[in-house]
């Protein structure tokens, strides 16, 4: 099997030098073995070929994901280490952000399995041009099936093996379409080669983690005022956000945060289970009225139109016509001033059970990803056994440590009043 890399893939992706790591941490209480874990990993292997590939260059130096056939498979690596205490996994996690996997020749994800006595830590690490994060939630739901019971029947997934498995073939052949995918893959292409960039990046300095969670009851009030005052609770969350960073960034404030879509909503060729690493993107912001919900009201408006416009054939067309561009677009990334506060991701409610019959599944942590292309500030939200969980991703050089403390801190405030004020 061969698969081009698409251009969001081959950004992610870049030389292969540089980490560029979506980290999925979890909590088990019970009984974990080795040989479970190595077995689980290879159906996994089995059901998803790019498990199994590697990354080579064709004669153009354009990238490629390759299975070799009947060759002899490369199992998923399990490194083991010590549980001393239940924060180890954020050591092993800022770990595993720096840790390069070897793309030339696969595999592209690993395990850390942080072993304890009555309760053990398990680290998926996926790179990020080979999956996003419904993607790596239907790995890990299967990966605990498997590890509960190794003969459990998951099935095998149909790869998406080119485009036309991604855009239906009337609107591949759509001359308009296609003139306008062309045309604005020029006109970025120009830009990006026209705009003046700085010669030096901003230095990063250290990379750091926070992780919390919100008080449930805090969270059920949320939930019950976001459906009294005509929002969802993504919105508010959004709103939350821009508050907290305005408090805190007071002058750096850009109030703009840059949220993935699931892809999947609007492109069903794409299955819950395909392992795809493309999303859609839409770029928030916050009017500046007093009132937490008048403003999310505004916010939830601006949402429902950006929303309604999203197309995500178009937007993979374009991309796709813009290849030639990629080397000016990471380095517009790498080294442009960032105008946007933070990544914002809701993964949601994460539907994967509990209750196993050898173990159950404590926690499930928000995951983190960090990447060598500009402003690595992330803050990515999940609920899990009605637990909303937070997780800040960001560097030295761009939000200074007792910034990000603030920055929480700030949220968990706005949240709190919003509820009670609501």
């Amino acid at each position: 099997m061969k698969r081009r890399l698409l251009f969001a893939e081959r950004m992610l992706h870049g030389d292969g030098s540089a980490p560029f790591n979506a980290v999925i941490p979890i909590c088990l209480k019970g009984e974990v073995h080795l040989a479970g874990l190595q077995q689980a990993l290879k159906k996994l292997q089995e059901k998803y070929p790019l498990l199994n590939a590697f990354v080579e260059d064709d004669e153009k130096g354009m990238p490629w994901f390759v299975v070799e056939e009947g060759q002899t498979r490369r199992d998923i690596p399990v490194r083991i280490s010590t549980r001393l205490g239940e924060d180890d996994w954020i050591q092993e996690s800022v770990q595993e952000w720096s840790t390069v996997f070897d793309t030339r020749t696969g595999p592209l994800m690993r395990l850390v399995w942080i072993k304890g006595t009555e309760f053990s830590d398990l680290i998926l690490v996926i790179h990020h041009c080979l999956c996003d994060g419904g993607s790596a939630m239907s790995i890990l739901a299967e990966l605990l099936q498997l590890l509960d019971n190794g003969e459990a029947q998951i099935g095998k997934e149909k790869p998406i093996l080119s485009l036309n498995d991604i855009v239906p073939a009337e609107v591949l052949r759509n001359k308009k379409k296609i003139l306008k995918a062309k045309l604005i893959g020029s006109v970025a292409s120009l830009v990006l080669w026209l705009v003046p960039l700085p010669k030096k990046a901003v230095e990063r300095k250290r990379d750091y983690m926070l992780n919390w969670s919100l008080d449930q009851a805090v969270g059920e009030q949320l939930i019950r005022s976001c459906k009294q005052q005509g929002v969802t609770v993504n919105t508010a969350l959004c709103m939350a956000v821009l508050n907290a960073f305005k408090v805190v960034r007071k002058e750096a404030f850009n109030n703009k945060i840059s949220c993935p879509v699931d892809i999947r909503r609007f492109a069903p060729e794409i299955k819950k289970d395909n392992i795809f690493a493309f999303g859609l993107m839409m770029v928030v912001s916050a009017a500046q009225d007093p009132g937490f919900f008048d403003n999310a009201r505004k916010m939830q408006a601006d949402i429902d139109k950006k929303t309604a416009k999203l197309d995500p054939y178009e937007t993979i067309m374009m991309m796709e016509e813009s290849h030639s561009s990629l080397k000016h677009f990471t380095k517009f990334l790498k080294y442009g001033k960032s105008s946007n506060d933070c990544m914002f991701s809701n993964l949601g409610r994460i539907n994967i059970p509990h209750e196993y019959q050898a173990f159950s599944l404590e926690r499930i942590y928000s995951p983190s990803v960090i990447g060598p292309l500009g402003n690595t500030t992330t803050l990515i939200t999940s609920t899990y056994r009605e637990r909303m969980d937070f997780t800040l991703v960001a560097s030295e050089g761009f939000i200074p440590y007792e910034q990000a403390l603030a920055i929480r801190d700030s949220i968990i405030t706005e949240l709190k009043q919003a509820v009670g004020q609501a």
